[in-house]
């Protein structure tokens, strides 16, 4: 019997309700509760393949998603997300500008072609020209005329030991003519004028002069570098952006497709709702192929269904499973995250909409659950706050680094911006349906704030991840995650539980992958 055709398996009857036999809808399992079965394999864990659909039409190297969380996901964690093979969605508690602006920082961090530089005219500062290219984390840029033309270029040896900031940009660039390529030139040709030449920066023409992209030697070192880096049919990196149902939500999902976002994700508590899936359909409906959408969050069947239903590309599961998430507790609604999963994936997999598992990961092996539960991708909050790209403040305690965390329900993430009395908007009310209360003190968190260790460069983290990842499709023989897909559970106990964590020993050293609880 397949996973669309039945509920959950149990190792354990269902309890009743009474006379309502119905009233307890079955049992609900989570990470803890389950182990994979190892199973015959001739699968080496160096060379299983990882890669597995977030979307409909986007597939990801590393099925790995940081989360839209304002201590998680900001440009830097975006674009080291996308290097690693996987994929930032950006926050929404700030103002549409803003968060527009990170998804431009992340799509011209690095480029097959920039088709649309930032440039600047000969009239512009230095001063000018140095915070533009600290805003887009780039060396140098292109300065044409009014009319487009190319006049020359500035890069950071160019004004290195300039003093007088006020100086316009006309007596410091290098002036035209310049070393430059006509459009439709390949990439072979193009490294082998930026070696020729020795620059870093090639600059691409019409016929006429003007200016219509640009093509840098980083580019090509960075391709190198990252291997599994997510890009887009243009070699720009991939990003997505969280939006929500709120007054502002189609502005801002219209100015995030227009800035270049390529995933929009539907971020919501509870997406079995009617203006959530409005929403998603709306999207899809005006937008069509030029975004892929998300619907989320959900935790049944019945809800996961209702947003296929309304045109999403990808279903996202979680209610109430995160670390800093008091939902269940202060609601008393959700169901345990393995469960969830299969609930969603018996709705989504006969459409061929991938699902996302959001939240209650605390360990490498509870992604290898996640995704042995049918979801495609795993999408990652506390155990991505403590790296270094993370826009979490770092904190200091007796000797020790931590960076903060919170949940986007607490307190803090739904206050005005700036702490309780704070002038600036918070944008993440309307997420728990909460944006029309009157007051501060009239909000119910949903969530708290806290830290996590300081786990250093993200990369790290993400290698012992995908690490445990290749180790359980080796021992279950799964050569890929659709294959890891089959793999079979076994529902364990409280001592299973405890067998399965080190025991009957005092641990020293911890290791980079394991944390005790």
């Amino acid at each position: 019997m397949s996973i669309a055709e039945s509920s959950v398996p149990l190792a354990v009857p269902v309890p009743t309700g009474g006379d309502d036999p119905t009233k307890v809808a079955m049992l609900g399992l989570t990470f803890d509760d389950v182990l994979l079965l190892p199973a015959a394999s001739d699968v080496v864990p160096a060379t299983a393949d990882t890669s597995s659909q977030l979307t409909k039409k986007v597939r990801l190297k590393v099925p790995l998603v940081s989360s839209a969380m304002d201590t998680v996901t900001e440009s830097r964690m975006a674009i080291a997300m996308a290097r690693a093979g996987g994929m930032g969605v950006l926050h929404r508690n700030l103002p549409i500008a803003e968060q527009a602006g990170q998804v431009e920082t992340v799509k011209r961090s690095e480029a097959g072609m920039v088709t649309d530089p930032v440039t600047c005219s000969p009239d512009n500062t230095l001063a000018e020209v140095d915070a533009m290219c600290a805003r887009f984390r780039i060396s140098g840029l292109p300065v044409v005329d009014d009319t487009g033309s190319l006049v020359g270029i500035i890069t950071n040896r160019d004004m290195r030991f300039e003093v007088d900031q006020s100086k316009p940009v006309s007596e410091v660039m290098t002036k035209a003519p310049l070393i430059t390529a006509q459009e439709g030139v390949s990439a072979e040709a193009a490294l082998g004028l930026l070696r020729r030449h020795k620059i870093e920066k090639l600059p691409i023409v019409d016929g006429h002069g003007k200016l219509t992209g640009l093509i840098t030697v980083k580019d090509f070192v960075k391709t190198e570098q990252f291997p599994l880096a997510t890009k887009d049919e243009d070699g720009r990196l991939l990003v997505g952006a969280a939006v929500g149902v709120g007054d502002d939500a189609w502005t801002r999902a219209m100015t995030l497709v227009d800035a270049g976002v390529d995933v929009l994700v539907v971020d919501t508590a509870h997406a079995h709702n009617r203006g959530v899936l409005d929403m998603v359909h709306r999207i899809k409906t005006v937008l069509g192929d030029r975004v892929e959408v998300v619907g989320g969050n959900v935790a049944t069947r019945a809800a996961a269904a209702a947003i296929v239903d309304a045109g999403a590309d990808a279903v996202k599961v979680g209610v109430g499973p995160g670390s800093i998430c008091t939902t269940r507790v202060v609601a008393g609604v959700g169901a345990p995250q393995i469960t969830a999963i299969l609930e969603a994936v018996a709705a989504c997999r006969p459409h061929g909409v991938p699902v996302i598992a959001d939240g209650g990961l605390q360990y490498s092996g509870d992604i290898a659950k996640a995704l042995a539960a049918g979801a495609s991708t795993a999408m990652l909050g506390s155990l991505l706050a403590g790296t270094a790209e993370s826009p979490g403040e770092l904190i200091f305690v007796n000797g020790k680094q931590f960076k903060s965390y919170r949940g986007m329900g607490s307190l803090g993430a739904m206050q005005g911006r700036g702490g309780a009395g704070g002038t600036g908007r918070s944008y993440s009310k309307d997420r728990y349906f909460q944006d029309d209360a009157l007051s501060e003190d009239k909000l119910v968190p949903e969530g708290i704030e806290g830290r996590v260790p300081f786990r250093g460069p993200l990369s790290t983290v993400i290698h012992q991840l995908t690490g445990g990842l290749r180790a359980a499709m080796g021992y279950t023989g799964s050569a890929t995650i659709e294959q890891l897909q089959q793999a079979q559970f076994v529902q364990i106990t409280a001592a299973g539980l405890k067998e399965s964590h080190p025991h009957d020993i005092t641990m020293t050293v911890e290791a980079p992958n394991y944390y005790a609880r």
